[in-house]
């Protein structure tokens, strides 16, 4: 029997044989070939989840499918655990580098370490309810002065006890650049853009048809003066032609009435004028002297495709002329641009928004934009001619004496000023899109030559507002004479673009009798200069790179060398710029010049060599901080045959004479939180005098042939009275 064979097989084994049989088998484990885990792989990267009939076809290799999700799950966490604790690390350095910034704060107001603690949640209560009651007090007096037709200002912050003082902590003359907060005639500005757009558009068609008269007519709308051949507008006729739309309100008795009109020929197409006077950011950089901050408020009507054949918009503008003895005009107007096919003209003529001009004048003082615009014409070769006119109500303040008779002859805000800038601008826009123009020097490309040309560009805006009194800059004067024109004022800096701390700036004006041309040549000159001590440190330049942006040859940006001689530098574009011998310090200056018939600017910066080498590599210039100071130079009522911009050697107009404007600035901490010494103000106040001492004693050496009594009549230090009338310029000014 089976069972039987069975027991006797069992009885004939031995006993370990027994034990042997007893004991588990060893389980062997079956290692695949290279060609199956390949296999595997394969198929593992398909689909690494597999369902129940892939399992069965696969049950014989399951575990390793089971084991690879595995291996692959614990590979990913083990990734995710590495990425958190390098997110952990991050977090604990930047804990531990606020913890040290929290520690170094130094409280502002004493100079002192800083308390610093939570803001308990009751007043942080009381800030948020506060700052809501702000905007409804604002609110409440905008609506008030709407319908009241009177201004009513919200509650200020009580006056201070003290004046202050220029050793006093500098916050009181702090300064911020970039726009303020909205205030309340930002937000009524936009409450009411619907209500302003039905009036809008009524009165643009009228405002253009006035434009296009103003522009054509003479007398008796214009009455031309026989003794200096200026025009004057017939505010009488002007009233009888031109009633404004509704019948709105007439202005006050405090106001006067300023126009003027100029024409002239420019080099640049319709198309291109028209998109940069619709762009405000264009705008500005076409007349960076003459507009300080100007932004468009709101768009009502476009234009097609892009440009412009009907546009309008609500514009928001501040205008400044380069002293702070002059303030600035602010104002919101309307600006509408109209092309007329048939004539091959554009009009752009800005107007006032009439009845909420009260709501939105801020400034002081007050400024109403008539009508006021220009007529564009197309002329062969890219050329164009530009008629423009410039009318405006301004409340009459009264202005420093030594430039009252520049202001209220309408060369400050005017006309003629506002075309020549035009035409300068024009010719150096030209000159930065030109690619065949060989310039002198160690200018490597094109992409080098436009970068030094836009640095220049963002040194003449940033000087433009340094010394005037945009932003509401307020300046101090240093005596309590009427006559003393010199000024004072710190910033605080923490943005790229100029040096960061406390810039201490100093401005003077004084008047001059010679022509304005005189003055810019003998400021432009780097040889004529170096004479200058106070200048130059008794050290000579030499001009290493030169570019010609205008057609007169003042026009023009220069890199300048300071104290080197020509065989001592090498400068080799864009790879490197270094001195052949290392011990040599050497320093560098950035200038631009620019000269038309409403006056001359002179502007320059010292600047290092690794900025000149950033800039000359074709990187982006705009992080390179500058800190510029210059001259500004107009002449005082010209006769109207004079040439406006007479050539070096014509000296035999003695009746000329100008206003210069010398303004300077240092750094003096930097510390934006620091206190300013007064030994800094003393110093930039007798370094200014010390200025204009030379440069009055260098002109009255080079023309002392002409008139040799000059040097006798020149008020130095800034203090100057009212300049005398043309025809007898030459006479000192009254003590």
């Amino acid at each position: 029997m089976e069972s039987g064979s069975g027991s006797e097989h069992i009885e004939g084994v031995s006993g370990n044989e027994q034990e042997n049989e007893q004991q588990p088998k060893k389980k062997r484990y079956h290692r695949h070939t290279i060609r199956q885990i390949q296999e595997m792989e394969s198929l593992f990267k398909e689909c690494p989840h597999q369902d129940d009939k892939q399992r069965m076809k696969l049950s014989q290799v399951k575990f390793w499918f089971q084991n690879r999700l595995t291996q692959m799950k614990a590979q990913q966490d083990r990734a995710d655990n590495a990425i958190l604790r390098a997110e952990i690390e991050g977090l604990k350095n930047e804990n531990y580098r606020l913890q040290a910034a929290l520690r170094s704060v130094i409280c502002p107001n004493c100079g002192g370490p800083a308390m610093l603690g939570e803001i308990a949640f009751d007043e942080q209560q009381l800030r948020i309810e506060n700052a809501r009651l702000k905007e409804e007090l604002d609110r409440v007096c905008c609506i008030a002065t709407r319908y009241s037709g009177r201004p009513v200002q919200a509650i200020g912050p009580p006056p201070p006890l003290l004046a202050p003082s220029l050793d006093l902590d500098m916050n009181i003359y702090g300064r911020n650049f970039p726009d303020p907060m909205p205030t309340c005639h930002d937000i009524i500005s936009v409450q009411l853009l619907e209500e302003v757009k039905s009036m809008a558009l009524q009165f643009a068609k009228s405002a253009v048809d006035e434009l296009v008269k103003m522009s054509q007519l003479g007398e008796p709308l214009w009455i031309q003066n026989s003794e200096n051949g200026k025009e004057a507008l017939n505010v009488e006729v002007y009233g009888r032609m031109f009633p404004w739309p509704l019948n709105l309100k007439q202005h006050p008795s405090e106001f006067k009435t300023e126009a003027t009109r100029d024409s002239a020929v420019v080099i640049m197409n319709s198309m291109n004028l028209v998109d940069a006077f619709l762009d405000s950011t264009k705008w500005m950089e076409l007349f960076p002297s003459i507009i300080s901050r100007a932004k468009t408020v709101h768009v009502f009507t476009s234009g097609v495709s892009g440009h412009a054949k009907s546009s309008l918009r609500v514009m928001y503008a501040e205008l400044q002329v380069l002293s702070p003895l002059i303030p600035t005009r602010e104002t919101h107007f309307l600006r509408y641009c109209q092309q007329n096919v048939d004539e091959g003209t554009w009009a752009i003529v800005d107007f006032p928004i009439d009845r909420y001009q009260d709501i939105l004048q801020s400034s002081v003082p007050r400024y109403r934009r008539s009508p006021s615009g220009c007529i564009i014409q197309d002329m062969p070769n890219g050329y164009s001619r530009v008629t423009w006119v410039e009318h405006a109500d301004i409340e009459d303040k009264p202005v420093h004496q030594i430039f009252n008779n520049f202001v209220n002859s309408g060369m400050a805000f005017g006309a003629p000023r506002w075309l020549a800038v035009l035409q300068r601008q024009c010719e150096r826009v030209a000159s930065l899109m030109a690619g065949n123009i060989s310039d002198l020097g160690v200018i490597p490309s094109s992409e080098a030559r436009k970068n030094l040309m836009n640095l220049a560009q963002r040194m003449i805006r940033t000087f433009s507002v340094n010394i005037s009194t945009s932003s509401g800059q307020s300046w101090t004067a240093l005596s309590e004479s009427s006559d003393d024109t010199v000024r004072i004022t710190t910033r605080k800096i923490t943005e790229l673009g100029q040096p960061n701390g406390v810039i201490l700036s100093a401005v003077s004006t004084t008047w001059l009798p010679y022509p304005h041309y005189l003055v810019f040549d003998l400021l432009r000159d780097e040889r004529r200069r170096s004479q200058l001590d106070v200048l130059s440190n008794g050290n000579s330049l030499h001009e290493v790179a030169h570019i010609a942006n205008g057609s007169h040859p003042g026009n023009c940006i220069s890199l300048l060398r300071v104290n080197a001689s020509v065989s001592g530098l090498e400068f080799e574009f864009p790879s490197r710029m270094v001195a052949s011998n290392p011990s040599q310090n050497v320093e560098l200056i950035l200038q631009e010049s620019c000269t038309d018939q409403s006056g001359s600017l002179v502007v320059y910066t010292t600047i290092d060599v690794d900025a000149i080498q950033l800039a000359m590599s074709g990187e982006d210039p705009s992080c390179i901080p500058l800190l510029p100071m210059g001259f500004s130079i107009v002449p005082v009522t010209p006769t109207a045959d004079e040439n406006p911009i007479p050539s070096s050697g014509d000296e035999n107009n003695s009746s000329a004479s100008c206003l210069l404007t010398v303004g300077l600035q240092v750094l003096a901490s930097t510390i934006p939180t620091a206190k300013l010494n007064l030994s800094s103000v003393t110093a930039i106040s007798n370094h200014l005098c010390n200025t204009v001492h030379q440069i009055n004693a260098a002109l009255s050496n080079s023309s002392s042939s002409i008139c040799p009594d000059n040097s006798s009549s020149i008020m130095l230090g800034g203090s100057s009275t009212e300049p005398p009338p043309a025809a007898a310029a030459t006479a000192p000014p009254k003590q």
